[in-house]
């Protein structure tokens, strides 16, 4: 997609001067410009241009309010001194995976007075001698290179504390599932204590239902021998009697 399409997309019928954060990652500039971007984006704090192909940032806007600029994964070698000018309030700035091979490329950057964090991972001019420490000189309002202060001491906003937050978060999660396991809620040994009520007296229903089912059947054979009886009285009863006459 490209730049000024996906910047169109980006705004969802908002004005420019509405927008304060700008993703733009993996689309493709037009001959390694930016385009699409104008003075308009006067609210801007975030700007990321991310894998976009991207070989200058003179086509950069004015955009005074920028904070933070992610240049990341681009074939950047060079002008950098119109950051100055474009984005005079930057405090951070990621170069990681540019062209930029040595310390004269990053000079004009000490005209960034706020700058205070900026990312050089993957460039090659991380593999000169002494690298952190003259990056420390040329740029002395840094307080941060590549992640880690001049004592070695890491960012409290890296990736790498954020990361160890959530396993700490993961395993507190996982403590409290074990300990709702093992001491289960009062409510629901009651509901397991009436649950086994209703049970057993299921079965006793149907125990007395089977015996009265069994008296049943006892009283219906009871009253088929009397009938029995009865008929058998009754055929005695209706037996013919003969009575023998004698003539003189």
């Amino acid at each position: 997609m490209e730049m000024k399409k996906r910047i169109h997309l980006e705004l969802r019928n908002r004005t420019p001067s509405d927008v304060k954060e700008l993703v733009l990652d993996n689309c493709r500039s037009n001959e390694g410009k930016i385009e699409g971007l104008t003075d308009e984006f006067e609210e801007l704090e975030f700007l990321s241009t991310i894998n976009v192909g991207l070989t200058t940032v003179a086509h950069l806007p004015k955009l005074k309010k920028l904070k933070k600029l992610e240049l990341s994964d681009n074939r950047i070698s060079g002008g950098l001194e119109v950051l100055a000018e474009k984005c005079p309030n930057l405090t951070h700035l990621n170069l990681s995976g540019n062209k930029i091979k040595d310390l004269s490329t990053i000079g004009p950057l000490k005209e960034l007075g706020a700058l205070k964090s900026l990312d050089l991972f993957n460039c090659e001019v991380t593999n000169l001698n002494e690298y952190r420490d003259n990056v420390f000189k040329l740029l002395p309002q840094l307080t941060y290179l590549d992640g880690y202060d001049k004592d070695d001491k890491e960012a409290p906003d890296s990736d790498g504390e954020v990361y160890a937050e959530g396993l700490d978060d993961d395993e507190d999660d996982e403590e409290d599932e074990e300990e709702y396991d093992e001491d289960a809620p009062p409510g629901d040994e009651e509901d397991e204590e009436g649950d086994e009520e209703e049970e057993e007296n299921e079965e006793e229903e149907e125990e007395d239902l089977s015996g009265e089912e069994e008296e049943d059947d006892d009283l219906n054979d009871k009253e088929g021998d009397d009938d029995d009886e009865e008929e058998g009285s009754h055929f005695w009863l209706r037996r013919p009697v003969f009575c023998i006459n004698f003539y003189h």
